[in-house]
C-alpha cells in the first residue's frame, strides 16, 4: 500500500484542516492498511521532515528534529508529525518504510505544486527577480520509481530521501533559460525585502483570502539552501538519477502542450 495523499500547500487558512489531513488522516490510512493485512507500506513523507544544516551542507536521512518547535511552516510540521507517526506504527509491527521525496518537478503537475509553480511563474514571466536560496530537484518519475523500489527493497522503520540534484534557485532559473529561450531573472531580492512583502502578502490572505503570492512560511523557508543528499536510496533501493535539467525541461514541455503557459517563439 502506498500512501501519498496529503495537503501541499505553503500557506493554509485553516492550520487545524491541514493537521487533520496530513497527520491524523496518515495514522487512519496506515492503520487501516495493516488491519487489512498489507505486506508493505510506503509512506510518502517529505524532506521537509528532514532538518537542514546550517552550512548549507547536503542533509541525510541521520539529521533529525527533536521536535515540531523549531520547524518552519505548519505544512513542514505536519509532515514531520505524520512521519513520526509512521514510525511508531512501524516499530509497533506494521510493516511501514517512509520515502522522503525532495522537490518533485516534471509532466503531470496539474495543481501546481509549489515547486511547479516556481517553473511556471517563470513561463509566464512572472518572475522579476529570485531569492538567494536552493532546492533540491528530483525529476517526478524517478520519485515515483523510488516508491516502488522501496516497497521491493526498503527496510521496514527506516526512511530514504528521494532526492536529486542540488541548485541554487538561480542555477535552476539559467537552467530554464537556456533550454525555453527566455530571459532568467537578474536581480537577486535582498531577504530584508523579501521578508517585508511575504508579511504583507500573509496579511492580506489572512484579512481577504485569495491566492498566496510569496507567503511569509515561503520567504523563511528560502533563507535556507535546502540541500539534501539521496545516497542512501540510490545504494540500498537503486534511486535513479535523472539529470534536473531534464526534470525541468519535461515541466516545461507539459505546461506548454497543455495551455498553462504560451509556447515561446524562437529568437530571430
Amino acid at each position: 500500500m502506498f500512501h501519498l495523499a496529503a495537503d501541499y500547500r505553503i500557506w493554509v487558512p485553516d492550520p487545524a484542516a491541514m493537521m487533520r489531513a496530513n497527520v491524523d488522516g496518515t495514522v487512519n490510512v496506515l492503520t487501516a492498511a495493516g488491519k487489512a493485512g498489507a505486506e508493505r507500506i510506503v509512506h510518502c513523507s517529505s524532506v521537509a521532515a528532514v532538518k537542514l544544516i546550517k552550512d548549507g551542507t547536503p542533509a541525510g536521512e541521520d539529521s533529525r528534529y527533536d521536535g515540531p518547535d523549531g520547524i518552519i511552516g505548519v505544512y513542514k510540521r505536519s509532515k514531520w508529525l505524520s512521519e513520526q507517526a509512521a514510525l511508531r506504527l512501524a516499530g509497533a509491527g506494521l510493516p511501514v518504510v517512509v520515502v522522503n521525496p525532495a522537490a518533485p518537478v516534471g509532466p503531470w503537475d496539474v495543481k501546481p505544486t509549489p515547486t511547479g509553480k516556481i517553473i511556471l511563474d517563470f513561463l509566464l514571466r512572472r518572475l522579476p527577480s529570485y531569492v538567494d536560496t536552493g532546492l533540491n530537484v528530483v525529476h517526478v518519475q524517478d520519485v515515483a520509481m523510488g516508491h516502488w523500489l522501496a516497497a521491493q527493497k526498503g527496510r521496514v522503520g527506516e526512511r530514504y530521501i528521494l532526492g536529486g540534484e542540488n541548485l541554487t534557485l538561480k542555477g535552476l532559473l539559467d537552467i530554464l533559460a537556456e533550454e525555453t529561450g527566455l530571459r532568467a531573472p537578474r536581480f537577486k531580492t535582498p531577504y530584508a525585502l523579501a521578508y517585508a512583502v511575504g508579511a504583507a502578502d500573509t496579511l492580506r490572505l489572512t484579512l481577504f483570502g485569495g491566492t498566496p503570492v510569496a507567503p511569509l512560511d515561503a520567504v523563511r523557508m528560502a533563507r535556507h539552501k535546502m540541500f539534501f543528499t539521496a545516497q542512501k536510496a540510490v545504494r540500498e533501493l537503486g534511486l535513479p538519477q535523472t539529470p534536473a535539467r531534464t526534470a525541468l525541461r519535461d515541466a516545461a514541455a507539459w505546461f506548454w502542450e497543455h495551455g498553462y503557459a504560451p509556447r515561446p517563439q524562437a529568437r530571430a
